[in-house]
């Protein structure tokens, strides 16, 4: 597992780098004291795993999360208890306070390792495609989120921007729904019109519609409507 610590101070980069050797499953990769070093820095190495420090000069932590392209797991490392909330509204996997607690260190490291056991590397799946324990990394605005794909319900079209839906939340990101459709596993979403992709685990019920399509009624109550093109195929799948 790549790591990269990112902190402006010195000495606790030091500090979690000692804590850390204590994990043959880590590899530190590099340490880095500002924002902008650290995101030329993921982008050379592509870690698993980022420790985050929050407050540093000129910008923050959230501040580097979105600028970055590519985005691994997240623990933020900070002195201050007050931006928790805000941490995991972005879906950190953790939140650790400084002095880094090594029961509480270890006990995220034993978490992310598990999960990494368990959930393929999605860069060397053979066929390309997202798996539902996946997560992806959503930004809009100044808004950030970590998702897994099993937690969105629907993805909606509009123009080259598609609108993600999970929870309560919809942020849109540029994004094709073909490029979206290409990366998704085909037995758990399922394109029903040229702007709707569907998580199929969502589903509530299944009407008869115009000239022959289908409506759908999620979990939440959401109406969609399926096309007569892809009525046929949606019943084929779910042997209706």
């Amino acid at each position: 597992m790549k790591i990269i610590i990112i902190d402006d101070e010195r000495l606790a980069r030091q500090e979690l780098a000692n804590l850390l050797s204590e994990y043959a499953e880590v590899e530190i990769v590099d340490q880095c004291s500002n924002a902008n070093d650290a995101i030329a820095s993921i982008e050379k190495w592509n870690p698993d795993l980022i420790f985050l420090d929050i407050n540093m000069p000129e910008k923050s932590g959230f501040d580097l999360l979105i600028e970055l392209e590519y985005v691994p797991k997240v623990i933020f490392v900070t002195a201050y208890d007050e931006f928790a909330l805000k941490a995991f509204e972005v879906n950190a996997l953790d939140y650790l306070l400084k002095p880094v607690d090594p029961n509480r260190l270890q006990d995220a490291v034993n978490r992310i390792s598990a999960e990494e056991e368990l959930s393929p590397d999605i860069f060397e799946e053979q066929n390309g495609r997202l798996g539902m324990n996946d997560q992806i990394f959503l930004k809009d605005g100044e808004k950030c989120w970590f998702v897994r794909l099993e937690d969105i319900r629907l993805f909606e079209s509009e123009g080259n921007y598609v609108r993600v839906f999970f929870q309560n939340f919809k942020p849109l990101i540029l994004k094709s729904l073909n490029t979206l459709n290409d990366r998704l596993d085909q037995k758990h979403f399922f394109r029903v019109s040229r702007k709707y992709i569907v998580n199929l685990s969502y589903i509530d019920k299944v009407e008869n519609w115009f000239n022959g399509g289908l409506q759908l009624t999620l979990k939440n109550g959401e109406k969609i409507e399926v096309s007569r093109r892809q009525a046929t195929k949606f019943k084929d799948l779910m042997s209706l």
